[in-house]
């Protein structure tokens, strides 16, 4: 059995001059979280639907499951959450979850068992008899994602599944996301929520304006911006902190100097200039006379690497979306 869940290769898809999605390559392994990130607009959401056969390529392939191409078939063993909702507002929640389940190919009375199951795992069992438009959008993107989940899919596909949920249906969604990782099936999603993104993801592809900028292990990729040479420093006391203002002005040892990022615990974060290595600056810090307590290299997190990578527009852009989402 291949190890691949989805292989999408050199996709491209055009709306008349506008191109949304331009040689799109990336592979998501089996029994993993996978991301697409990147801020509205970027072609995430084209590059979903191209996956569920929704709208179709003009260029490059897609491979779902090992062999299947986009169509009925793979549709059998795919959940998919789209980004706009598609209840029917004066069903009743059961009959909802019910209807998507039997339309997956379960009998009514299966269907029906696994939707009481999914009402009591996302806490809406008193909710059953309501009709779908008495619930609030947090609820109902709950409902949404039940249906999308119904069928024990082996890939499980969410385009932007945190918009609209509060902190606690938040948490249950990523609970739940877990809980599909570890049965080793697969979870695509797509979010320009880096926080979110970060807590569950195994893996990441970062696009903008249709391109991929990045893509590989969420570990590999911290590990990889980390080692750019980023320090926090923390003093002892205040004549250490003056004892290193001589070797952190030195240029050939260190090209910036900053003010800490929000929540961090440091006096500075220091840049390390280009083919300076951190115990370099650790050497002449103590050598200095500098009394340290913390001298640690920065770990950024997704959403500075994000900034980094797409840019900051994009980036304050997304953040704002995020949170108007809030």
């Amino acid at each position: 059995m291949t190890r691949l869940a989805l292989a999408v290769t050199g996709v491209t898809k055009r709306f008349g001059n506008h191109v949304a999605v331009e040689d799109m390559t990336f592979e998501v392994p089996r029994g993993c979280v996978y991301g697409i990130l990147g801020p509205n607009g970027a072609g995430k959401s084209t590059t979903l639907r191209m996956i569920n056969d929704i709208i179709a390529p003009d260029a490059g392939s897609i491979t779902i499951l090992g062999d299947l191409a986009p169509g009925p078939t793979a549709a059998q063993r795919i959940g998919y959450l789209p980004e706009e909702r598609g209840l029917y507002p004066k069903m009743p929640v059961l009959g909802m979850i019910q209807f998507m389940g039997e339309l997956r190919g379960l009998s009514a009375a299966e269907a029906q068992r696994r939707a009481h199951v999914w009402l009591a795992r996302l806490g809406l069992e008193q909710w059953a008899k309501n009709k779908v438009q008495d619930l609030s959008k947090g609820m109902q993107q709950k409902v949404q994602f039940a249906t999308a989940l119904i069928h024990d899919p082996e890939l499980v596909i969410l385009d932007e599944p945190w918009s609209g949920l509060d902190p606690i249906n938040a948490e249950v969604l990523r609970e739940t996301v877990e809980e599909i990782r570890t049965s080793g099936r697969t979870v695509l999603f797509s979010t320009h929520q880096m926080e979110q993104a970060e807590k569950v993801c195994d893996a990441v592809c970062i696009i903008a304006r249709g391109q991929k900028i990045l893509d590989g292990k969420l570990l590999d990729i911290k590990r990889a911006a980390a080692g750019e040479g980023r320090i926090a420093l923390a003093f002892t006391d205040d004549a250490s902190r003056a004892a290193a203002e001589a070797p952190l002005a030195d240029r050939a040892l260190v090209a910036s100097r900053e003010a800490p990022r929000g929540g961090e615990v440091a006096d500075y974060e220091v840049q390390l200039a280009a083919g300076i290595q951190s115990p370099q600056l650790l050497r002449v810090l103590v050598d200095a006379g500098v009394g340290l307590r913390r001298f640690e290299l920065v770990v950024p997190t997704l959403h500075q690497i994000f900034v980094d990578r797409v840019g900051a527009d994009a980036a304050v852009a997304a953040r704002r979306e995020e949170t108007a989402h809030a």
